[in-house]
């Protein structure tokens, strides 16, 4: 689906669209829809379908007060209606109310029309009264109003692009304030004002540029701003450029596969590209530099790799090209939505991650409500998206995964995404990366002298049988991104263990091997800002040497648990927890360790870990959710300030 401003060559159509979608008492004459299309107080917009070849579908009438917006007609074909074309429209008229700070939405509907009423106010319009023979005698209506609070017209993210010269941006229609550096600069408007979004588009990043002191400026005030001074002098390095893609090469090898020459080249526009086939890459490669409009240059040595990477000013960009930024920057900009009706005017708003289908999710359904409580209770609106939603988390100030996360699913990808957006994220996707990989665990534990179980990790291309003659059984051996005892295998000599490595080789080129320690219970220590939220003991499941036996009946898959207040906890296990933790990162984890024979053994450090209602918050109950929602509240508030925008992670 796609908007636009209308045009006088529209009139056509608009008369087709009211003959089609109104009784005659409702439809306008010819001179009235071209009025709207020239008159400085009408708006019309038009909704098209389609890709290349767009069609309208759909239309809206706005009349434009100082305080309030009216929505004076909007209809659809009746072909396209029941798609979402109405909901599209009226989401935009939200958009432009909030964004130009208006203080309400008003209209008009046909009050014997309930169907239509109960629509309007499921969007959160009220009725205020009824026009006896409005349309016409014996036809009235009913007039509804939709109040902004004044967080989202007064203390919402505002758009604000920044461009050396206001003339050369030709895009009207865009969400977005055009301004010269001059005006950022210099005018005292952006001084103060954190709620400010800066795209900087100016032509040239160097160093004390223009564009430089653009980004710069705007880190110092606490304004989201893209791109960063971190990318852009990552711009600068080929060597940093190709570290930081190292996460995405196969993605680059897969989009690149059919381009023949040894060179090759996409522009990225707002995340997107309009070279076919490319357009996943375009968004991975946006969310790692973040910058409005770049080029990215690969070369072919063997295999793809990126050369250099550029970033654009409009005048670099072709007239046939800037139509296409267009489009991508009008979609871009008008992901900030507010299209849910409140009756309280939070402060911020919070994503959280779920999975409905997920059979052993982090958070049971009770816990999640705790979850949303405690995010009330501090001002914070909260909504449950699922993976479909990649879209809508534009809408939000932070985004809390409570979704098995995996660095090779939708998971990572939305951290990622959220990221690049300048959500607070948890989990964060280093901590993703960080806790998904056992191989890391170990060598990084190992190096910062943290015990763990004796390891030996082996090589697809170097590992011979031989190998495993020297090893004391049994031993466990570990596929290096195994969760919940999954990947998990316990054998009792050689012959089991080569035929598990075998068959592990298969999805890894390398495994983890380690003695098996045995243990009643494993510690849990449940830690937030390098602070300790919970201490539980996980037992093992009966008859078996792990806490989870997915071969056991479905009453005893899982062992007993017991939580503990963290002051029970013996020191020297809460010391290495928190040292563990604080290795990976300040966001959320779940510390597992052993204690035997008076030392403590870390087993691995978990993101996303388990918090269930009646287990994990046995001890502290809703104030252990409080705890977590005062940290995502915290975090928003200093990311403010952008400190990480500046200084990098």
């Amino acid at each position: 689906m796609h908007i636009r401003k209308s045009s006088p060559e529209d009139l056509v159509f608009l008369e087709k669209l009211e003959k089609e979608s109104f009784p005659d008492y409702q439809q306008n004459n010819r001179r009235s829809l071209a009025l709207s299309l020239s008159s400085p107080f009408q708006e019309v917009w038009i909704a098209e379908k389609g890709k290349s070849a767009r069609q309208p579908v759909g239309a809206m009438v706005l009349h434009l007060h100082k305080k309030s917006l009216r929505i004076y007609s909007i209809a659809t074909l009746p072909e396209f209606q029941n798609i979402g074309v109405g909901r599209f429209l009226l989401n935009h008229a939200l958009n432009l109310a909030t964004s130009r700070k208006q203080e309400k939405l008003t209209l008009e509907a046909d009050a014997s029309n309930g169907k239509l009423l109960e629509w309007y106010q499921q969007w959160g319009f009220k009725p205020v009264k009824t026009v006896k023979d409005y349309y016409a005698e014996g036809y009235d209506c009913q007039k509804l109003e939709f109040p902004l609070p004044a967080s989202l017209y007064q203390n919402r993210m505002k758009n604000v692009i920044v461009v050396n010269q206001p003339r050369t941006w030709h895009f009207t229609d865009v969400n977005a304030k055009i301004i010269s550096v001059k005006e950022y600069i210099g005018n005292a408007e952006y001084h103060a004002d954190n709620s400010l979004r800066v795209f900087n588009l100016c032509s040239s990043y160097q160093y004390q540029s223009y564009g430089y002191y653009v980004s710069l400026l705007a880190s110092a005030r606490g304004q989201r701003v893209i791109p960063n001074v971190t990318t852009i002098r990552d711009f600068s390095s080929t060597g940093v450029i190709r570290s930081i893609t190292t996460e995405i090469n196969e993605l680059l090898q897969t989009a690149l596969r059919h381009v023949k020459e040894k060179d090759f080249s996409i522009n990225v526009y707002f995340g997107h590209t309009n070279v076919r086939g490319m357009k996943k890459m375009a968004l991975q490669l946006y969310q790692l530099f973040e910058t409005p409009l770049f080029r990215v240059h690969f070369t072919r040595n063997g295999e793809w790799m990126i050369k250099k990477i550029q970033p654009l000013s409009l005048s670099k960009i072709s007239e046939d090209e800037l139509l296409v930024v267009n489009d991508f920057a009008r979609e871009y900009f008008d992901k900030k939505r507010f299209n849910k009706s409140r009756l309280t005017a939070y402060k911020y708003d919070l994503a959280i991650l779920v999975n409905p289908q997920e059979t052993t999710p982090p958070s049971c359904n009770t816990a999640l409500k705790m979850f949303k409580q405690a995010a009330n209770r501090k001002g914070i609106y909260t909504e449950f998206i699922t993976k479909k939603d990649f879209d809508k988390i534009n809408e939000f100030d932070a985004l809390f995964i409570r979704e098995t996360t995996s660095v090779n699913d939708h998971t990572y990808e939305l951290s990622r995404l959220a990221y690049a957006e300048g959500l607070v994220v948890i989990d964060d996707p280093w901590s993703i990366l960080r806790c998904s990989n056992k191989i890391y665990q170990n060598e990084l534990f190992r190096n910062n002298k943290i015990l763990t179980p004796q390891t030996t990790v082996f090589t697809k291309n170097l590992f011979q049988s031989s190998d495993l003659e020297g090893l004391s059984y049994p031993v466990v051996i570990k596929q290096p991104d195994s969760a919940f005892s999954l990947g998990i295998i316990k054998v009792d000599n050689m012959a089991e263990a080569l035929q598990v490595l075998n068959n592990l080789f298969k999805k890894s080129d390398m495994v983890i091997c380690q003695e098996f320690t045995y243990s009643e219970f494993d510690w849990r220590i449940g830690i937030i800002d390098n602070t300790p939220l919970f201490a539980c003991k996980y037992y093992m499941t009966k008859d078996h040497w792990q806490i989870y036996n997915w071969q056991g009946e479905a009453e005893e898959q899982s062992g007993d648990s017991e939580t503990l207040p963290v002051s029970e906890v013996p020191a020297h296990v809460l010391e290495t927890a928190l040292k563990a933790a604080a290795l990976i990162g300040d966001g959320l984890y779940g510390v597992d360790l052993k204690e035997i024979d008076g030392k403590v053994y870390v087993m691995e450090v978990n993101d996303n870990p388990n918090i269930d209602f009646g287990i994990e918050d046995d001890v502290l109950k809703e104030k252990l959710y409080d705890l977590i929602i005062e940290s995502i509240h915290n975090r928003i508030e200093i990311s403010k300030n952008l400190k990480r925008y500046v200084t990098g992670k």
